[in-house]
């Protein structure tokens, strides 16, 4: 087994991009979070891209308010060599800058107040991952950091953020404009083809607008952003560029539990499939045994004391902890049996939450073995 080094990837001029990556809950916001503070301590002009920070997490970031561009993080004895920026992403944000500059003021405008636009934006499946790689491509257009560190939404699959720029432009192009900017045609003709032709997800998705007027709101949207939709699909082919470049990497991150760590797994060949560089995987909050004693020497010297119950407890403790921490090294010892080329980094799972600077250098230095 391969050890991931992070602080060869962090220090590293030409990497550029960092993306963690895996399924919901698994500790993702905290560890990009702390990859971020720990290159900007090391030297580098770091931004951290979070999606949904827990309130905690956030004010260590300095951020109390939601904010849809970076800010510097600026803390009473914080010093770092290099500096560390910080946003949280707000999807509908993005999606109105993006439509702005695309779109001429009036048709912007036109595009913004549209009942159906205000739906999609916020609701649409796919959304939050388009908007998120949208922001990245943003970020890294500025050229003003030379590292920039990605937390990837929590979606339901781990493999949801790399298919949404093709399945929410495919959603919004070719066929569906046709019908939605074509004239009406008598009897009704135009309603029934749309609806044929698979509109009733939209029609769920905005059901707080029925009958004809979800059609006049969706109709006057795909007139006015069919102009835009050509500078929309190129920026998702130069966010999908930036993902297969060689100034990025991929760490998956996965809680050492089956579910996460089978996720994991189809991350890492999807990655592999789609020629997009891994460096990686993070388990996250395992649970290593810290004493010599064996579950069964625990157990056995639990039952053989006599009106001590603290340390009866004690000792039951640990061979529950003994039996968890090998459970969870059969799992990853599966994992890398499956996937051999693919280096591990385990960080032990902390008491409480991480609340400040500290805490998440601690991560840091956790990650980096």
């Amino acid at each position: 087994m391969t050890t991931i080094d992070i602080d060869a990837l962090l220090d590293d001029p030409e990497s550029r991009v960092i993306v963690c990556c895996g399924s919901g809950g698994v500790g993702k916001t905290t560890t990009a979070a702390a990859l971020a503070l720990r290159a900007a301590e090391r030297g580098r002009q770091t931004v951290v891209l979070t999606i949904d920070p827990a309130r905690r997490l956030a004010q260590a970031l300095g951020l109390r308010e939601l904010g849809n561009h970076p800010r510097q993080v600026q803390v009473e004895g914080f010093e770092p060599k290099g500096e560390l920026w910080a946003m949280m992403l707000d999807m509908r944000r993005t999606f109105d800058d993006m439509v702005r500059v695309h779109a001429g003021p009036e048709r912007a405008e036109q595009l913004l107040q549209n009942p159906f636009y205000q739906t999609i934006s916020t609701s649409f499946s796919g959304t939050q991952e388009y908007m998120a790689m949208e922001k990245l491509g943003q970020l890294a257009a500025t050229g003003e950091w030379d590292l920039i560190i990605v937390d990837t939404p929590p979606s339901r699959s781990a493999l949801d953020f790399l298919d949404a720029p093709t399945r929410l432009s495919s959603a919004l192009d070719g066929r569906m404009i046709r019908l939605l900017t074509a004239p009406a045609k008598a009897g009704g003709w135009g309603l029934r083809k749309v609806v044929n032709a698979g509109f009733s997800m939209f029609a769920k998705a905005v059901s707080t607008i029925i009958g004809g007027q979800l059609l006049t709101d969706a109709s006057a949207f795909m007139q006015a952003f069919d102009s835009m939709f050509g500078g929309f699909r190129e920026r998702a082919r130069k966010t999908a560029e930036l993902l297969r470049s060689s100034g990025t990497s991929f760490l998956v991150v996965a809680a050492p539990e089956p579910d996460a760590l089978r996720e994991a797994s189809y991350f890492v060949e999807r990655l592999s499939s789609e020629s997009m560089p891994l460096a990686g995987l993070i388990a996250n909050r395992t649970h290593p045994v810290l004493a010599k004693l064996s579950g069964a020497e625990a157990l056995a010297a639990a039952e053989s004391l006599q009106g001590a119950p603290l340390a009866e407890a004690v000792l039951r403790l640990h061979a529950d902890r003994v039996g968890l921490a090998a459970r969870e090294e059969r799992l990853l010892a599966r994992f890398t049996r499956a996937h051999p080329e693919v280096a591990l980094a385990k960080v032990p799972a902390l008491a409480g939450d991480v609340h400040d600077l500290d805490g998440l250098r601690d991560i840091g230095v956790k990650l980096a073995g």
